[in-house]
């Protein structure tokens, strides 16, 4: 029996992941020809899908020759071959089953060939479609997600702030000393790792400081109208006007005030920063792209634009009128300091002295945050705010969206925080329909 084992790779794994070739280690990969179909067909246009279509095919143009057709060519040291596939015929089950002739499905024909083909290894088929994984199982075939971007410690993001007992001399300094408290001496077995909040004896918020290696008391600070409404919120706020914590990553369900708290955070360090961007990835609802909807480009965005709208208007309504907060944030929208907008606008650009909020990036891949975050210039600050268990991409999970893979990375960086928060505040009602809908 063969050991190296042959992944018959799907269209949207590449798409995915446009380097996802180079990620299989020593097992060989098929690509079937449909799916250089299906990727002709995407490589024109501004989105995501078509640079990562475009970047494959990039890929696969180093690589290309006869071999590819006959063998395999190899992929690299200590790696597989890549070889592509021609089209087979539908088997007599396959064709009884699902009759259409579908690229899914002639996928799934080449999958079935190879497997009676190459009787000594273990063939797999490689997708994220989940429909189409059930059905290579439904006929005996093998198959799975890619794996390769998954976080395998998920439920450490769903936590709430940890709590801990210390002794009440040692509070006391924290009160009375600004420049906070050594963590050697709270004798600590295993320090905290990166940047991280605690609530002490029940009542006392601390942060600690992983550059300093420190304990600092964190205090309820309001910005712009916005005042935290509990524990996880204070934090959030206390992590948003640090100017030393460079990336945030503020997960939460919604209601929670991810958002808000990340634009009235934002708002309060205007002085620091030329622009605050507050953007979100636009993912299309029932399978309808922006197509259907009416009017130039500007009109088909906005829908998808309001709920960042939405926040802003929040803020506006806590602040007095006539007030110097107010009229800031209109001067700042007129003069293109305040700027929300649809994330796909910002590719190209480097983000130099910016505020940028990404809402909703639980929707996004881990190459697609990757994307953003190397934009950032000097004096930047990134804050991700999403749900990673609403997300509204059918190849994304709580497993494998960006949002989950950034805070996985980058956990016990000193330029990094996470923020969970957990109580909904945006009324009572949204809050019980939350737990119990």
């Amino acid at each position: 029996m063969n050991t190296v084992k042959l992944f018959v790779l799907d269209t949207n794994v590449v798409l995915h992941d446009f380097k996802s070739i180079y990620n299989f280690q020593e097992n060989d990969l098929v690509l079937p020809i449909v799916v250089l179909e299906e990727l002709d067909k995407m490589k024109k246009g501004n989105d995501e899908i078509n640079y990562n279509a475009r970047g494959f095919i990039r890929e696969l143009d180093k690589l290309v020759g006869d071999s590819l057709f006959k063998g395999g060519v190899s992929l690299g040291k200590k790696l597989g071959k890549l070889s592509i596939e021609t089209g087979k015929k539908f088997s007599a089950e396959l064709k009884q089953s699902f009759p259409e002739e579908t690229p899914d499905h002639r996928i799934l024909a080449i999958t079935e060939y190879l497997v009676k083909k190459l009787s000594d290894r273990q063939v797999i088929l490689v997708t994220k479609d989940i429909n189409l994984r059930m059905k290579a199982k439904s006929m005996g075939l093998s198959a799975q997600d890619y794996k390769s971007d998954k976080v395998q410690n998920i439920d450490d993001f769903s936590k709430g702030i940890e709590k801990m007992v210390c002794p009440a001399e040692w509070i006391t300094q924290l009160y009375e000393k600004p420049g906070g408290i050594p963590a050697k001496e709270l004798k600590m077995t295993h320090p905290p790792k990166g940047n991280a909040y605690f609530i002490l004896n029940d009542n006392v918020l601390a942060f600690f400081d992983a550059a300093e290696n420190r304990f600092l008391r964190v205090d309820k600070r309001r910005c712009f109208g916005i005042e935290p409404r509990n524990a996880e919120q204070t934090f959030c706020m206390d992590a948003l006007l640090r100017p030393e914590i460079q990336l945030i990553a503020i997960t939460g369900k919604a209601g929670t005030g991810k958002t808000l708290l990340a634009l009235a955070g934002a708002l309060a360090q205007n002085h620091l920063y030329e622009q605050i961007y507050l953007a979100r990835p636009i993912v299309p609802l029932a399978n309808r792209d922006l197509g259907f909807l009416p009017g130039a480009a500007k009109d088909k965005i906005e829908p998808y634009m309001q709920p960042l709208f939405d926040n802003l208007t929040v803020i506006r309504q806590q602040l007095k009128q006539n007030s110097n907060e107010l009229h800031k944030i209109e001067e700042m929208q007129k003069n293109d300091r305040l700027v929300l907008s649809a994330l796909a606008f910002i590719r190209g650009r480097s983000l130099s002295k910016t505020f940028f909020i990404v809402d909703e990036a639980q929707n996004l891949t881990p190459h697609e945050v990757k994307t953003i975050i190397t934009r950032a210039g000097e004096d930047t600050k990134i804050v991700l705010t999403g749900d990673i268990e609403q997300i509204d991409s059918p190849y994304l999970d709580a497993q494998s969206n960006g949002l989950s893979y950034l805070t996985d990375k980058m956990n016990g960086q000193p330029v990094f925080t996470h923020i969970n928060l957990i109580k909904g505040e945006r009324s009572k009602l949204a809050e019980i329909a939350s737990h119990l809908l």
